[in-house]
């Protein structure tokens, strides 16, 4: 008997796909459009559920190793290690997939098929979602996106696991209105800011998916937009498309552009939407009956599917990834790149010299706050299960051990005015002065959880579907913050969250952003206090004062937002964090021939640390942004009193603009380049005591 051609391995992957689809009848082909895709056991073709996620770790189905929020890795500015996390996301997932299929488990959660990176800019600080991204800025985001991408797909004939881009494309709230909303983006804005992510992850990572949103861009569904595919094509892109779940059904029931679900899915297949998530592409079997889709476009869509598939080695009788063990699931050696993370991302914001804390010098502390011992503190949201979680309280008392009393209350609720419901408001207040007032140093561990900011119609987002409404903490925690700190006790504030948040803290000796730091993020919270760890993280987007001087949360104009845009209304700025030590870049110089910055940076002080270079650019062509942008970073790690020297490359990006018809074009002749541990501008020379270095560059 002749070998299928589809089984055939010496054939083009598309070869393959185009056999197996063809040998399908349409009533065969559809179900296959959808997320849940059924079993065709006449051509041996398996079960297969689409539908998993590895935002920071396998999310979903059980054990798995859970890195901090995708925010958090940001923070680092660490493509390198980022895409290392992926690679292991990536292994466990192949993992689980390996020890499931074999007990015949393809549930929704245990596929290769992992739709991760978000790589939606963090435009608007009240976007419940914002930590599931890499920030506010587009750059930042490309690098980090691409090294994910790679990390979550390998580089061999077949993929470890397919990455999805999401959600294409300007999308970032509000959650509440996410499935009527109509973006209104300009020509400029979508191609300097929303887009170029997008375009990184096509052409340079060659990301094998990517999902629509559920919002509508300009008048047109974005699961069904021909501006949007057709930027796909220009691009080349060669992987499926996905809508967001259930978005193809709000085309007929929230958007009102078609009438029936059969209109609905035949004008996502006609775009070029190849997956279903939701189940409307079930009425794509009457829509080809009515002529409203051609067998030749459901055809090509089940061709893309099972490409990907085929890329995955679904069809193969063994690949090199099949024998990956389940024991590779949380082992030890991806718990501690877990731990390494969590400490390169959590930021220092004030340091009035309390920091490191010196155990021989203490005899009590008091953890205060109702993230002190809160595992959902460590998590974010699409989180898998660590097996060994570490919350703030459990790190600092395995660190100071029986040397030092930890004395520990909740204090306040996270969201509400009373911890136990019966309870008059603020009954956790006097327990918690009563202690601070006990102990030589206050940690006062408040913030959010997803529970608070997160995705609309996630249990228990208690604001605006997930979104929030200002940038403040809850009243209740904002009672306990101000009557711990009136104490004059000495106090380190943590912050626990994934957006912009302003603590109203100015007295508290020391403050540190310590996002959803994942499973061992008290560990790593006990190593930076103790001075184990010189703190190294930086912002990846703008921390405001307050929510009154920012745009209108629908406004998708890039004006007076984010760090390119505006200068006013900044608590703590893009790209900054301290250290332990004092680093400063001592020497740029900038080579035109190779498009290179060549800096010298110096470990000024006397604290071993980590630290980040940043480069920025500044076009003086009117199309330019209003400040200076990201143009490349490098993290370096110097020993005290040591200095290196470190080559940046620049990409061509750096010497582009957009203006305002969209047009990426050259900008100009004359440039500035800055380098620095922070962007240039006042207010970071102002909270760094250091200043950017800057050089003057003729094309």
């Amino acid at each position: 008997m002749n070998m299928e051609k589809y089984l055939d391995s010496n054939l083009s992957f598309q070869e393959r796909a185009e056999d197996l689809a063809d040998q399908m009848t349409l009533d065969e082909q559809v179900p296959q459009l959808s997320y849940g895709a059924p079993a065709i056991d006449r051509l041996g073709v398996p079960a297969y559920n689409w539908w998993n996620e590895g935002l920071h770790g396998v999310a979903r189905s059980g054990t798995a190793t859970m890195f901090p929020q995708a925010i958090a890795m940001a923070a680092m500015f660490d493509d390198e290690l980022l895409g290392k996390i992926a690679h292991i996301i990536g292994t466990e997932a192949r993992a689980k997939y390996n020890a499931s299929s074999k007990k015949g488990d393809r549930d929704i959660y245990k596929g290769l098929t992992l739709w991760s990176p978000n790589i939606n800019i963090f435009r608007d600080p009240r976007w419940g979602r914002g930590h599931e991204t890499y920030g506010e800025d587009p750059y930042l985001t490309s690098r980090l996106g691409v090294s994910f991408v790679k990390g979550l797909q390998g580089d061999g004939k077949y993929m470890l696991t397919a990455a999805c881009a999401k959600h294409f494309a300007a999308h970032s709230g509000p959650e509440a209105l996410r499935h009527e909303f109509n973006t209104v983006a300009s020509k400029k804005d979508l191609a300097e800011t929303y887009l170029p992510a997008f375009e990184a992850l096509v052409k340079e990572a060659k990301v094998e998916a990517v999902m629509g949103a559920y919002t509508r861009l300009n008048g047109e569904p974005t699961c069904a937009s021909n501006f949007l595919m057709g930027k796909l094509k220009e691009w080349g892109f060669d992987g499926y498309f996905v809508s967001d779940c259930w978005a193809i059904r709000d085309f007929h029931e929230s958007h009102r552009i078609t009438k029936t679900p059969t209109e609905s899915a035949a004008m996502a297949l006609n775009a070029g939407c190849d997956l279903n998530c939701g189940c409307t592409y079930i009425h794509a079997i009457e829509a080809e009956k009515e002529g409203l889709v051609s067998k030749e476009t459901i055809r090509n869509a089940v061709v893309h599917l099972m490409r990907t598939r085929m890329r995955l080695g679904l069809f193969e009788e063994h690949t090199e990834f099949d024998d990956i063990p389940y024991d590779v699931v949380a082992c030890d050696e991806h718990r501690k790149v877990s731990l390494e993370c969590a400490e390169k991302s959590m930021v220092l914001l004030k340091n009035d010299g309390l920091l490191p804390l010196k155990k021989e010098n203490l005899k009590s502390i008091a953890v205060i706050g109702p993230n002190s011992d809160s595992i959902d503190a460590l998590r974010g949201n699409y989180y898998g299960t660590s097996v060994a979680p570490k919350t703030f309280l459990e790190g600092i008392s395995e660190e100071v051990g029986k040397d030092v009393r930890v004395y520990y209350a909740e204090g306040a609720s996270l969201s509400k005015d009373r911890i136990q419901p019966l309870a008059m408001a603020e009954d956790g207040i006097a327990e918690a002065l009563i202690l601070a007032e006990m102990s030589d140093v206050v940690v006062l561990c408040v913030g959010l959880d997803a529970t608070l900011e997160g995705e609309q119609g996630d249990t228990g987002n208690a604001f605006d579907s997930g979104d929030k409404r200002d940038l403040l903490l809850p009243e209740g925690q904002r009672v306990l913050i101000d009557k711990v700190l009136a104490l004059g006790k000495p106090t380190i504030v943590v912050l626990a969250a994934g957006s912009s948040i302003n603590p109203l803290a100015d007295r508290a000796n020391a403050l540190i952003q310590a996002w959803y730091p994942g499973e061992l993020g008290g560990t790593a919270l006990a190593n930076i206090l103790f001075g184990k760890v010189s703190p190294s993280g930086k912002l990846p987007l703008t921390f405001y004062d307050s929510i009154e001087g920012i745009p209108d949360f629908s406004d998708y104009s890039m004006k007076d937002r984010t760090y390119r845009y505006t200068r006013d209304n900044i608590l703590y700025p893009f790209g900054y964090g301290l250290t332990y030590s004092k680093v400063a870049v001592t020497a740029l110089d900038f080579d035109k021939t190779t498009n290179q910055a060549r800096v010298t940076v110096a470990n000024q002080g006397d604290v071993d640390t980590e630290d980040v270079v940043e480069i920025y650019v500044q076009s003086k062509s009117s199309d330019a942004t209003p400040y200076p942008k990201l143009c490349a970073f490098k993290r370096v790690a110097l020993k005290a009193g040591t200095e290196e020297v470190l080559t940046l490359d620049i990409r061509d990006s750096a010497f582009t603009v957009v203006t305002e018809e969209g047009e990426v074009v050259d900008g100009g002749s004359e440039f500035t380049f800055y380098a620095g541990t922070s962007q240039p501008d006042p207010l970071s020379e102002k909270l760094t005591g250091i200043s950017c270095l800057q050089v003057s560059v003729v094309k």
